[in-house]
């Protein structure tokens, strides 16, 4: 048996379980308390739009879970792992696998390639299901938990600077050529004075700017407004300024917000924010592997040592200390302190080292 990597498929199979079912445990228990305190704090927010009842709140829920789901997951698998190998010890099951001949690594094969899957439902999970529930809600919330507008893959509230003008469209839907902006203001300003406010319902572009449709302009100094009808606009304003004005790396899904990194590239835009983001889309779900080698240290040593609490407060201290630094790393990335790429897996490969570097000190 410790010529293969694993232990017996009976003994994989059994571990496997226990630590797939108590993580599971674990995050329901996690989901629901976080859930039922976020719907107390929100459910005011919610209930304050005339009209909204018992179902917007459960629309709220709906929308709101996956993102406390895709939160907890990490913690979730690190207490499964921390009950799961503190149960195995207490029972001396792990001195039985030891006394076996198995290793350390191969004690911990079993959990590694079950996180392993967990990683794999949790991408999938997020890529689907949290990145259009993140971006309902956000748009939810800025309309004040009325109607949302019904173009799904439209902007609201979108600023534009055009030199020293200040563009600013209550709504944004299609790409390109077929961009159309609602509820349009221009404030026209010279030397950071306001000179004039002009308002159209409507601009389309055409050319190399955009038509107001049925504008008005209101002169600051003359306190006079007048009708302009159609007028041509924001000259070298392009549609991609307003599109991807708000592009939000939680609210898409990996492949949509690939290609807008390559639209905002080809506008001249900043990108290595978004860039992090992207990357964190692969390196989050995957720090469920690390779970079970940062929660080890609970799983050896001899449990009527009395020490088998200590060593499981070490195990949760370095796996909260891994979220703290993926935190802080996205936090330098969408400063530009950090390169996306040293953001998005730099805690990740730091802590893979610091968990191999204790497992095989203490163990190995």
């Amino acid at each position: 048996m410790s010529n293969s990597f694993f232990p017996s498929s009976t003994i994989s199979w059994y571990m496997a379980r226990m630590f797939l079912l108590r993580s599971l445990a674990v995050l329901l228990a996690l989901a629901l308390v976080l859930q039922t305190l976020d719907l107390l704090g929100e459910s005011g927010n919610v209930l304050a739009y005339k009209g909204n009842g018992s179902a917007q709140l459960w629309t709220y829920l709906s929308l709101r879970l996956p993102e406390i789901i895709a939160f907890l997951l990490p913690f979730s698998i690190l207490l499964g792992t921390i009950i799961t190998l503190a149960t195995l010890n207490q029972n001396s099951e792990v001195i039985s696998m030891k006394a076996a001949g198995l290793s350390a690594h191969q004690v911990l094969a079993p959990l590694i390639v079950a996180a392993f899957g967990v990683a794999l439902a949790s991408f999938a999970f997020n890529d689907r299901i949290v990145s259009r529930a993140t971006a309902t809600l956000d748009r939810w919330q800025h309309a004040d938990y009325g109607p949302i507008p019904a173009e799904r893959n439209g902007a609201d509230n979108v600023w534009v600077r055009d030199g020293d003008h200040l563009i600013h469209a209550e709504s944004v839907a299609g790409r390109g050529t077929a961009t159309r902006l609602s509820n349009v203001t221009i404030y026209n300003r010279s030397g950071g004075s306001l000179l004039a406010i002009v308002r159209a319902p409507r601009a389309i572009p055409q050319g190399d700017g955009w038509t107001l449709i049925g504008a008005s302009r209101f002169d600051v100094a003359s306190g006079m407004r007048s009708d302009l009808g159609n007028v041509k606009v924001g000259a070298g304003v392009r549609p991609e300024q307003f599109t991807l004005s708000n592009v939000s790396a939680d609210g898409l899904s990996f492949r949509r917000l690939w290609r807008a990194i390559g639209e905002l590239r080809e506008a001249g835009r900043p990108t290595a924010a978004l860039q992090a983001g992207l990357w964190h889309k692969i390196a989050g779900p995957l720090s469920t592997i690390l779970m079970p080698l940062l929660g080890a240290v609970a799983a050896f040593g001899l449990a009527r040592s009395g020490r088998l609490f200590v060593r499981a407060v070490i195990g949760m201290a370095l796996g909260f200390a891994y979220f703290v630094a993926d935190n802080f790393g996205l936090a330098m990335g969408n400063l530009g302190a950090y390169p996306p790429l040293l953001a998005a897996w730099g805690p990740f490969f730091l802590f893979l080292l610091i968990g191999e570097a204790v497992l095989i000190q203490t163990e190995e």
